[in-house]
């Protein structure tokens, strides 16, 4: 890399402190923070939601099965498509009508206090692990394009995340999450059509693929391993903590289905885009020492000066849109789950806020200090199926189907975590079982004891009325007076600070490509950057008035 391109990573990390920056001023409250007072649009709880799933995992882990296997890599990816739609058709209304401003805050109502701190603080646990990946993959991915160290590297990206998520909070996290979807969308595609190029074209990729680049090729691709893996990352989503706090932070239920909808959209057609540089890659540089580097390593040979700059800050703009979520679900947990409902029952707004904000900046070290050793357990896919094997299951299936099934108890939601780990511990580490069985076990044992105590474990009177208290919530609609009202000035200050956002990328993308102008990437980075210009332009016509409430 060069000078030009640290230059754009400089200035890309400025705009987004910015955004986080700005709206610290406006975030008053707790329901500000941690749900955004619930009036995140659903499109851009859409896009915000799509951008939390994503990260650099994706252009390292995902992007090195398609670099050795071809097209099973979007197969894999493609899991992604049947979840957000189940959480949007299913799960949105219920998660909406819950009234909650944690995703654990429910299990106290549905289950008992017990329930609800084991699973904050196992929920925490897992959450912390599964971050600790993502922030790796994008250190390896600095490392390699940069003259930075592994170590460094995470350590710097993990301090950017920490410092706009601290000041702004929800609303911060799903601003960011906007900007960096452009950003993330123009760097991409502008690989894409060099990458054909360098290949000779679309026709010649496609010819020259190997018999096996196939959609179900390699030890990934096989019908039990596929079945399992979209069985565990359905279930593993909808309980996704972020994925759960988008749902209660819109406006009503109809916003979170078509959330659920956009976010499965997406997740079905730019993974398509993403992929043809790994494969191109494979044609183009076919004896990598790490097939994980794929991508990283087309972009350095194909993308010039600034442009290289523009790319990394792609992906950190992948890496920081699912870190900066989960830094705010995870400490909204820890500050309404467990330090004002055991510490400080009667803390004020403004302790909470203070509080939320040091919940934010622990968990935020705690992942940095982690990741510094996700090497050590094979890298970021080996890692994170590991990790969800454990963890993800037991603590997940309590949480979704604690909402669909009302018979079920306290006594297996605990049962359930319990033998779940122990079944995936033992399962993982015996010779001879293969990781899609474990975790095939495991979910049925989960399921079988979650499900099971609502025949051999019976509630009392009192807990009986309670849980049918909350199911009856559920299935009530949420009143039109209930519904929360927008401000209009707010609104304005929003669309504005996005725009003046989206206006300096294009103005970024501009600048970079401006001295290679005169070949083919420099022409596709003006035109991403006067792309993002004609958005504002025509955003400026959507401004809402300066009065009124909506």
């Amino acid at each position: 890399m060069h000078t030009l391109d640290y230059v754009a990573i400089v200035i890309y990390m400025l705009i987004v402190a910015t955004i986080g920056t700005a709206l610290g001023f406006f975030v008053k409250n707790i329901s500000d923070y941690f749900k955004g007072g619930s009036t995140i649009p659903w499109y851009v709880g859409g896009i915000s939601n799509f951008m939390g799933l994503f990260s650099t995992f994706v252009f390292v882990a995902y992007a090195g099965i398609a670099y050795e296997h071809g097209l099973v890599a979007l197969t894999i990816i493609w899991c992604a498509v049947p979840a957000t739609l189940i959480g949007g058709l299913i799960f949105a209304k219920k998660w909406r009508r819950a009234g909650i401003v944690s995703p654990v805050e429910f299990m106290e109502e549905r289950f008992s206090s017990p329930v609800r701190q084991v699973f904050s603080w196992g929920g925490i646990f897992f959450r912390v692990l599964d971050n600790m990946v993502r922030l790796y993959a994008i250190g390896v991915f600095i490392s390699t394009a940069t003259p930075l160290s592994l170590n460094l590297a995470i350590f710097l990206a993990g301090i950017i995340v920490v410092f706009y998520t601290v000041v702004g909070g929800l609303w911060a996290v799903v601003l960011t999450d906007v900007v960096q979807f452009f950003v993330l969308i123009a760097a991409t595609l502008i690989l894409v059509p060099l990458s054909l190029r360098a290949v000779g074209g679309f026709g010649s990729l496609t010819s020259q693929l190997p018999d096996h680049f196939t959609l179900f090729h390699g030890p990934k691709g096989n019908g039990f391993y596929l079945l399992v893996y979209y069985l565990m990352f359905t279930i593993k989503n909808n309980g996704n903590w972020s994925f759960i706090q988008r749902f209660y932070s819109v406006k009503d239920e109809s916003s979170g289905r078509k959330m659920g909808i956009l976010t499965a959209v997406m997740f079905f057609v730019f993974p398509i885009f993403f992929f043809i540089p790994a494969i191109a890659s494979a044609q183009l540089f076919p004896n990598l020492a790490n097939n994980e580097m794929a991508y990283v390593t087309i972009a350095l040979e194909l993308l010039p000066s600034g442009i290289m700059g523009l790319m990394l800050a792609a992906m950190f703009a992948a890496t920081m849109s699912s870190l900066d979520s989960e830094y705010n679900v995870i400490a909204s947990v820890i500050t309404s789950d467990i330090y004002k409902r055991y510490l400080r029952p009667q803390a004020t707004e403004k302790e909470m806020m203070r509080m939320g904000r040091v919940a934010t900046l622990i968990v935020g070290s705690l992942v940095i200090v982690g990741a510094l050793y996700v090497e050590k357990l094979g890298g970021a896919f080996e890692a994170s199926k590991l990790f969800t094997g454990l963890f993800a299951i037991p603590l997940v299936i309590p949480v979704i189907f604690g909402v669909l099934v009302r018979k079920a108890n306290a006594t297996g939601a605990l049962l359930s975590l319990v033998l779940g780990v122990l079944t995936g511990i033992i399962l993982n580490f015996l010779p001879g079982v293969s990781w899609e069985m474990a975790t095939f076990l495991t979910i049925v044992v989960c399921l079988l004891s979650f499900l099971g105590s609502s025949y051999w474990s019976k509630r009392s009177v009192e807990n009986t009325e309670k849980v049918n208290a909350f199911f009856t919530k559920l299935d009530t609609p949420i009143a039109e007076q209930d519904k929360p009202a927008i401000d209009i000035g707010f609104q304005r200050v929003l669309l504005i600070l996005f725009m003046m956002s989206l206006a300096a990328v294009g103005i970024l993308f501009l600048f970079m490509g401006f001295p290679s102008v005169a070949e083919y990437s420099g022409q596709l980075a003006m035109g991403a950057g006067g792309a993002c210009l004609l958005v504002c332009l025509g955003l400026y016509f959507f401004l809402p008035p300066r009065s009124a409430r909506v």
